[in-house]
């Protein structure tokens, strides 16, 4: 019962670094469409306050009374746009975010529903070349935590940003990128190569053992 138990799990974290890889690579193309956006934010608001600083009486432009009522209102709506692009990218984020966490609840779940039925050794014990199931397991727990803070992180911060508020959109590009954290992608990416070889090595026998105990089972029918 142990070896099939254990050889579910394989499979379903074949599934789970591959649901993992698949969405961080969303998650990263996500956030490289949201940088000029973030820029675009600070330019505009940076235009607003010049155009508040300027006394448009003391110019050339002062036979156009309306003028700066227009420019304002023009500013305004070009900020509600990038805000209103800003959170259907955070709407993606929040799908890959989703992805990564239901596929971890998923595996987590079906190794409580085996916990009785595993041998001890046979969870946590590795190789150089072969993660122990607890160690994975560990690493797509982590994972999953990174991208559920940081997606928490940019939601918060896009929540305070007003189209009337220079100064939060002055700093928001600043503050937007103060979020990246290169080195738990990198840790994460490198956990994910550890396993991609230890897993396509398991694949084999792991499919071996499944089709002996399906073999053996229609051989007591």
């Amino acid at each position: 019962m142990s070896t099939l138990a254990v050889a579910t799990l394989h499979q379903a974290l074949r599934k789970s670094f591959a649901t993992l890889e698949s969405n961080q690579k969303v998650w990263k193309s996500v956030l490289a469409e949201c940088s000029p956006l973030m820029v675009s934010l600070g330019n505009l608001a940076e235009q607003s306050r010049a155009l508040s600083n300027v006394q448009i009486s003391n110019t050339p432009l002062r036979g156009f009374p309306d003028l700066e009522e227009r420019l304002r209102f023009k500013l305004l709506e070009a900020t509600d746009i990038v805000l209103g692009k800003l959170n259907e990218k955070m709407s993606s984020l929040q799908s890959a975010r989703d992805a990564i966490s239901n596929q971890v609840a998923s595996i987590l779940h079906l190794y409580e529903q085996n916990a009785h039925s595993l041998d001890l050794l046979a969870v946590t014990e590795g190789s150089t070349t072969t993660p122990s199931v607890a160690d994975m397991l560990e690493w797509l727990q982590d994972a999953e935590r990174h991208y559920r803070q940081q997606f928490l992180r940019r939601k918060t911060l896009l929540q305070t940003l007003r189209a009337d508020d220079l100064s939060l959109l002055e700093s928001a590009p600043q503050r937007w990128n103060s979020l990246e954290s290169p080195s738990a992608e990198d840790h994460i990416t490198g956990k994910m190569y550890m396993t991609s070889m230890s897993v396509k090595v398991l694949s084999y026998p792991l499919h071996c053992s499944l089709s002996s105990l399906e073999r053996k089972a229609s051989g007591l029918l």
